[in-house]
């Protein structure tokens, strides 16, 4: 009985720490840092973000006592539950856009071939420059998001190598991806090469807070396309998931398996 009221006052502890960041988050509000001809956008999500990495008990150890394992886990779970919202509210942006969404149909269908881009980049840095192993099949396949995560766990279980691998990746994108997708929206729209359309559906990776940093940003940058942007990158998002995981498991992995036995027989 102690031990469940222990673990509720933390949790409760845990509530006030997130309001806390939020309220200093949106005090903050939006900043804007004029880099030549485009201008960086910095979010409260950012700094929210930033905030939670520094209280982080392997970084702030006087948060331990707070901050215990078990309610890391209960915060984790609680993204799922809070994200939830946030999704539902770009369900609702589709319908009114669906024009300019059949308008877009090819070019979101074909974005999907995009995802292979990250077997071409990855791929020769993973094998060649890090030396990286059978982690390599795991890592590089995709960007490694929920439905990704799913598929290796379910073909290799999470503690082979590519499982190694494939959860590198994905906490390496939970912590770095959400500032990356914050940041280059805004400097790319910038520099007048893409449509925003585009830019719109380029937020659309099968993430949620990237989903969030990417949108945000662009309807920063450009307030008069809100709706455009809000339902382009719903739409993208959720045929990144529809289609993502048959690309991963049809096309991507394969492929990404059969590099590896190419490049490293010895180890495969």
């Amino acid at each position: 009985m102690s031990h469940s009221r222990a673990l509720g006052a933390d949790k409760l502890a845990l509530h006030g720490i997130v309001l806390a960041i939020v309220v200093i988050a949106e005090a903050i509000g939006v900043l804007r840092i004029p880099i030549g001809i485009a201008a960086v956008v910095l979010l409260p999500m950012l700094y929210a973000f930033a905030m939670g990495i520094a209280i982080n008990p392997n970084i702030t150890r006087a948060t331990a006592r707070v901050l215990t394992p078990n309610v890391q886990k209960f915060a984790g779970a609680m993204i799922t539950i809070a994200i939830t919202p946030f999704v539902a509210k770009f369900g609702t942006t589709v319908g009114p856009q669906i024009e300019a969404i059949i308008e877009a149909g090819p070019a979101l269908i074909l974005q999907e071939i995009g995802n292979l881009g990250t077997i071409v980049v990855a791929f020769p840095v993973a094998v060649y420059l890090l030396g990286m192993g059978r982690e390599t099949v795991g890592a590089v396949y995709s960007i490694d998001r929920e439905p990704n995560l799913a598929l290796i766990a379910e073909k290799y279980g999470l503690d082979s190598p590519e499982g190694a691998g494939v959860m590198g990746v994905y906490a390496t994108g939970t912590l770095i991806g959400t500032f990356i997708f914050a940041i280059m929206p805004t400097l790319i729209h910038g520099m007048g090469v893409f449509d925003i359309r585009a830019l719109a559906m380029s937020c659309g990776v099968g993430s949620g807070s990237m989903l969030a940093a990417c949108t945000g940003a662009l309807t920063t940058a450009v307030p008069d396309q809100t709706d455009l942007i809000l339902g382009l990158a719903g739409a993208s998002n959720v045929l990144t998931y529809a289609t993502g995981l048959y690309v991963g498991l049809f096309i991507a992995l394969p492929l990404t398996q059969w590099l590896y036995r190419k490049a490293r027989p010895e180890l495969y």
